[in-house]
């Protein structure tokens, strides 16, 4: 029994994994394709910048990554060093922290899911 329990968990946390790294996929391809700009540090950068960027802060918190609101935590929330969060800049609305928006991109990938 212990046998078919330990398999059982093994399915569920792969499917897990496979979901989150999707759900990770999806938020890097939509950084790399926005038009908005994304600021770090007070210094703008375009998508594709942003979304290297991210994805460097990912490899070196891969360990610490366990969802993807810790993807988002970890590695586009805010700069290690300084403190300040990132923030994004689409067009003439307001500015918005990097954290909102893809929280808030993420609710609409899941949603588009179901």
């Amino acid at each position: 029994m212990n046998k078919l329990l330990f398999i059982m968990l093994s399915i569920f946390s792969l499917n897990l994994f496979a979901s989150t790294q999707d759900e990770i996929d999806h938020l890097m391809s939509f950084v790399a394709a926005t038009d908005c700009k994304y600021e770090r540090n007070g210094t703008m950068h375009n998508g594709a910048e942003a979304a290297e960027h991210i994805n460097k802060k990912y490899e070196y918190f891969f360990d610490d990554i366990k969802s993807t609101e810790d993807f988002i935590k970890y590695s586009a929330t805010k700069s290690k060093m300084t403190g300040k969060f990132y923030k994004v800049h689409c067009g003439k609305k307001p500015s918005i922290k990097s954290r909102d928006w893809l929280l808030t991109e993420l609710e609409a990938y899941r949603g588009a899911q179901k």
